[in-house]
């Protein structure tokens, strides 16, 4: 199949090859922090030199396992690790406050609305926004909406 030049970047990533990550390019692979996954040991963990952001994955890498889920077609997998990218910037707080909005029940569609612009405006988050969209079709279709 041939690959898409969207998913060829400047460092040579294939997502035809380059699976799984860790193993055939860890090269590619690093912490919010910037550190190497090599630096990720159990002697580190011991030392105390690996933080709670040490072991989140960034959008980069996200982005990298998406373009792997879409070579391999994968496409809903993919669409996850999109949306998951865009998260991957967003505080825990934030997220725990989309997430309680999404319940069923708890928000209006205009509620829905206004975070979907957020997210598309100010977190830099299209994926999610997009998704959130998409929920309250289906949930004012559905009488989920408050």
């Amino acid at each position: 199949m041939p690959r898409s030049k969207r998913e060829t970047r400047i460092d040579g990533f294939d997502p035809a090859s380059d699976y799984p990550l860790s193993t055939v390019r860890p090269d590619l692979v690093t912490t919010p922090s910037g550190r190497r996954l090599e630096e990720l040991t159990l002697e580190a963990v011991r030392q105390g030199t690996v933080a709670d952001d040490d072991l989140r994955a960034t959008a980069e890498t996200l982005r990298r396992q998406a373009a792997v889920a879409r070579e391999s077609r994968r496409h809903p997998l993919a669409a996850n690790l999109e949306r998951a990218a865009d998260l991957a910037a967003i505080s825990d707080h934030e997220i725990l406050a989309l997430y309680t909005a999404l319940r069923p029940g708890r928000s209006t569609g205009t509620e829905l609305e206004d975070w979907a612009s957020r997210l598309e405006k100010e977190l830099g988050a299209p994926q999610v926004a997009a998704f959130v969209r998409e929920a309250a079709v289906a949930y004012r279709e559905s009488g989920l909406l408050r």
